[in-house]
C-alpha cells in the first residue's frame, strides 16, 4: 500500500512538473514571438523608426524610454506577482516583450539576416544544453548564482556608462562576460523552476504566476545571451 501511494504521489509530482514547464515554454515562446514581430516590423519600416526613435541631432529621449521601460516593468511584475491578477499580469508582460522588440529592432540595422538567424540558432542550443544542465545537476547552484547575479549588476552598470563612454573594448568585455553569466544563470533558474515546479502545496494561481515569471527569466536570460553572442562574432553590414 505504502509502495501504491509512492508510485502514484511520484506521478503526481512529475505531472505537476510537466505542466508548469509546459507553461513556462509557452510564455517565454510567446514572449520571443512578440518581440520578434515588433522587431522585424519596425526593421521593415525603417521611417517609422527614424519618426519615432530618431531626431535631427541624434537619438530620440522616447527611444531611451523603450530601452529602459521593460527595466521596472520585469522588477513591477516580480514584485507584484502576489498581488497582481493574472490579466494584469499578463498585460504588462506583453507590455514588456513589445518594448522589447521595438528596442531590438535595432540590430537589424547593424547586422545582417543571415547572422542574426546564425547567432539565434547558436543562442538557442547554448541556452538548451545550460537548460538541460541546470535541470538535472544534483549540485546546489545557489551560490553560483547569487554570485553570478552580482557579476550581473555591475555589467549593467558598466553598460549604461558605455553608452556615454562609447568604449569598443568596454563593450567586447561585457559581452565576453555576458555569455558566460547568462549561461551560468540559465541553468541556476532552470534549478529553482524545478524545486518550483515539484511543490504540491502550490494552488494553481500561484503556479501559473511562478510560471509566468519564470518564463519571464528565462526569455531575459536568452535575450541577453543571443545579445551578447550578436556583439562578439557578429559580421556588420
Amino acid at each position: 500500500m505504502e509502495n501504491q501511494f509512492n508510485l502514484e504521489g511520484g506521478a503526481f509530482s512529475k505531472e505537476l512538473t510537466r505542466e508548469f514547464f509546459k507553461k513556462v515554454y509557452a510564455y517565454m515562446g510567446l514572449a520571443l514571438l512578440v518581440s520578434g514581430g515588433v522587431a522585424y516590423y519596425f526593421a521593415q519600416n525603417p521611417a517609422l523608426f527614424a519618426n519615432l526613435f530618431l531626431t535631427e541631432s541624434g537619438i530620440s529621449p522616447v527611444f531611451y524610454v523603450v530601452v529602459f521601460a521593460p527595466v521596472g516593468l520585469a522588477l513591477l511584475i516580480q514584485m507584484k506577482a502576489q498581488s497582481f491578477s493574472i490579466p494584469v499580469l499578463m498585460a504588462l508582460f506583453l507590455l514588456y516583450s513589445a518594448l522589447m522588440g521595438a528596442s531590438l529592432s535595432t540590430i537589424f540595422f547593424q547586422y545582417s539576416m543571415a547572422m542574426i538567424a546564425q547567432t539565434f540558432f547558436v543562442s538557442a542550443g547554448a541556452f538548451g544544453g545550460m537548460a538541460i544542465l541546470g535541470y538535472t545537476t544534483k549540485t546546489d547552484l545557489t551560490k553560483m548564482g547569487s554570485l553570478l547575479y552580482m557579476v550581473f549588476i555591475g555589467m549593467f552598470i558598466a553598460s549604461i556608462v558605455n553608452i556615454f563612454m562609447k568604449s569598443a573594448d568596454l563593450s567586447w568585455g561585457i559581452s565576453f562576460l555576458g555569455v558566460f553569466v547568462f549561461t551560468g544563470l540559465t541553468a541556476y533558474w532552470m534549478q529553482q523552476l524545478k524545486s518550483t515546479a515539484s511543490n504540491p502545496m502550490l494552488s494553481g494561481v500561484e503556479r501559473d504566476k511562478l510560471a509566468l515569471i519564470g518564463g519571464l527569466n528565462l526569455y531575459i536570460l536568452f535575450v541577453n545571451l543571443f545579445l551578447s553572442l550578436l556583439r562578439l562574432f557578429g559580421s556588420r553590414d
